[in-house]
């Protein structure tokens, strides 16, 4: 994390960047530093192994930043503009350049903060009318969203026990810090069940062409209300979370609206996606699937608690925000009955 360390920190200054820049503003999750510079967004990858993503080489890297620009320009063709080379030349680190590249990272266009979901949630600006142009814009893109043989694999029953297996096998150790273990076992237990009684179901799902190459991070944070509907910031790193039931994308947004104490819009934006697409049997689907992101969202929040890379309130706030995931997670269990 040393030369990490360095990048991050020749890239805090406004003049290693091409375009004008009064100030750097500085994010990162538990995967990526993100760069807000001027008119222009760039986001780098850690160099990290998670199991279930692996950027811990530079080839690797520069691959996933190519993969999340194709991939992002389904839904967001003007905002991912291409991969930039970090080179360093005579001891100064800097966007492009001619020197050797010893990182790389996307640059997008930066959208305005202010028309983001999850800012204007807690304002009371985003209205049902604004619910259904999304839902209507998910319902499209899925509707033309590639499927086949490949795709519709990670739809099986094998590959949804494995990723809820794996997601277990990752979260054991939080355990009686981010997650009790009354409830480790409640869901555990409903998931194991909900797979069984339900084989016939999902495996319906599969014959009806249902698992599509989705977005697969479809949360408030990454929808913009600007000009149109932007949606960004897909998974890239693992096809394996982005060929997905359409039925998973749904719920992945519904539970973040649920999160947030927004059920109406949460509801509203379901019912007017069956509405679009007319897969009524999405129903039937969507509190396992909610309780799934839930448990995701849970497991990537408590992974900032062992990033030295994070401050110990950072740390603790962490501890917090999966502690409430993981009860959402549980919560689901009831109104699956």
């Amino acid at each position: 994390m040393t030369e990490l360390n360095a990048i991050v920190q020749a890239l805090s200054v406004p003049s290693a960047y091409p375009e004008p820049a009064v100030k750097v503003d500085t994010a990162q999750t538990h995967v990526s530093f993100v760069f807000i510079a001027g008119d222009f967004v760039y986001k780098i990858k850690k160099p990290v192994d998670m199991g279930f993503l692996d950027f811990t080489t530079l080839e690797k890297r520069k691959f996933f930043c190519e993969q999340e620009v194709a991939l992002n320009r389904r839904l967001s063709p003007d905002i991912y503009l291409g991969v930039v080379p970090i080179t360093r030349e005579n001891g100064n680190t800097k966007l492009g350049g001619n020197g050797k590249p010893i990182e790389y990272a996307v640059k997008m266009k930066r959208l305005p903060q202010d028309r983001m979901m999850d800012v204007l949630l807690p304002q009371n600006k985003v209205t049902p009318v604004m619910i259904e142009a999304v839902a209507a814009r998910v319902a499209e893109f899925h509707s033309g969203a590639a499927t086949g043989k490949e795709i519709a694999a990670s739809g099986t029953i094998n590959t949804i026990r494995f990723n809820w297996e794996e997601n277990f096998s990752q979260t054991e150790k939080y355990i009686g810090s981010a997650v009790g273990a009354a409830q480790f076992q409640h869901i555990s237990k409903y998931v194991r069940d909900y797979i069984k009684n339900n084989s016939q179901l999902l495996q319906k799902r599969v014959q009806d062409n249902r698992i599509r190459d989705c977005h697969g991070d479809l949360h408030t944070q990454h929808i913009c209300f600007t000009d149109g509907i932007v949606i960004y910031d897909c998974i890239e790193f693992n096809n394996r979370f982005r060929y997905i039931d359409v039925a998973a994308e749904v719920s992945f947004l519904a539970m973040d609206l649920d999160r947030g104490d927004y059920t109406a819009l949460s509801n509203h934006f379901i019912e007017a996606y069956i509405r679009f697409s007319g897969d009524k049997e999405i129903a039937r689907l969507l509190y396992f699937y909610k309780c799934y992101y839930a448990y995701v969202r849970a497991k990537v929040t408590a992974f900032r608690m062992d990033d030295n890379m994070h401050s110990a309130a950072q740390k603790q706030s962490a501890l917090a925000e999966a502690k409430k995931y993981f009860a959402l997670s549980e919560s689901y269990i009831a109104g699956q009955a």
